[in-house]
């Protein structure tokens, strides 16, 4: 079955023999960890078809390769700190090029238009894949987060100029934190228990998710102060960081969840500028007139 190919042709179809094989690697591993048959069970499924496009492929070549497997690596690792859905679906981005490599080669090999409708019937069978932790409890990490982003980016810039010293400003923000980081999980909690948006989540869960956002959040705005004497310096390098994970948790959000990333960060972004803005505006006021900062 071997055929004759350009030497651009051939190259694209190994690459793409060797992503096969790479990909079929991943969803074999990840199926066998998965306690949920549904998850299970898909992921079986789809491996099957990776493997069946590297046989194809390997035919047409008359070639036999190996999977990448420090890429299968990467990619494991990802889907194990970052969730399963996120990880795939990030994997599947390149799926969705794979497909229209096919149909690139489908005039002369029909076979392959095919193998390019597996490729998005596996991007539409991973989104009922949405059943692991991070992201049936995504909106009280949003809670979490977002209101631990807005609250102290404005808080410690307000600080920044009412009070006197990076030490004191990181402990002020960081009793705060706290303080604001258990409010927010018992009313997660209590929001849970009662129904309504959290209808079906368990109330415990709801809350630790909650305040573990709310609180990481926290420290890693707090880290500045407690490493830059010049609070100014600091107050630039917290509001970097803010912006940074907001750029980061939308990207996770526009993976795994397919939301849009320019505009949730924009209006996230946007929101916590203009607090901390308004609040570093009071902070200097309040130094101004009544010497808060002494």
């Amino acid at each position: 079955m071997n055929k004759a190919f350009t030497r651009q042709q051939r190259a694209v179809l190994k690459r793409q023999l060797r992503n096969e094989l790479t990909e079929a690697l991943v969803y074999e591993r990840l199926s066998k960890k998965q306690t949920d048959r549904h998850n299970r069970d898909l992921l079986q499924r789809i491996a099957l078809d990776e493997r069946r496009h590297a046989q194809l492929l390997s035919a047409l070549l008359g070639l036999e390769l190996q999977p990448d497997r420090i890429k299968a690596a990467l990619n494991l690792a990802v889907a194990n700190c970052f969730g399963l859905t996120f990880g795939l679906k990030l994997m599947e981005k390149g799926e969705g090029r794979a497909g229209d490599t096919y149909r690139l080669f489908a005039d002369d090999l029909p076979e392959l238009l095919k193998m390019a409708e597996d490729e998005d019937a596996h991007e539409s069978a991973l989104l009922s894949l949405l059943d692991d932790d991070r992201l049936n409890y995504m909106g009280a990490i949003v809670l979490g987060l977002n209101d631990a982003l807005v609250e102290l980016t404005g808080a410690l810039a307000g600080f920044t100029f009412a009070l006197s010293g990076a030490r004191i400003i990181a402990m002020t923000g960081l009793i705060t934190g706290f303080a604001a980081a258990m409010s927010m999980a018992a009313s997660a909690f209590l929001s849970a228990r009662a129904g309504g948006e959290n209808l079906g989540k368990n109330p415990v869960k709801t809350a630790l998710y909650t305040g573990l956002a709310y609180i990481l959040t926290v420290f890693a705005l707090i880290v500045p102060y407690l490493t830059i004497p010049n609070v100014k310096i600091a107050l630039v390098v917290m509001l970097a960081l803010a912006l940074t994970i907001i750029a980061g948790f939308n990207f996770y959000l526009s993976i795994a969840k397919d939301t849009p990333f320019r505009k949730s960060f924009l209006e996230m972004a946007g929101l916590s500028t203009f607090v901390a803005t308004v609040s570093f505006g009071i902070g200097y006021l309040l130094n101004h007139f009544f010497g808060v900062g002494g």
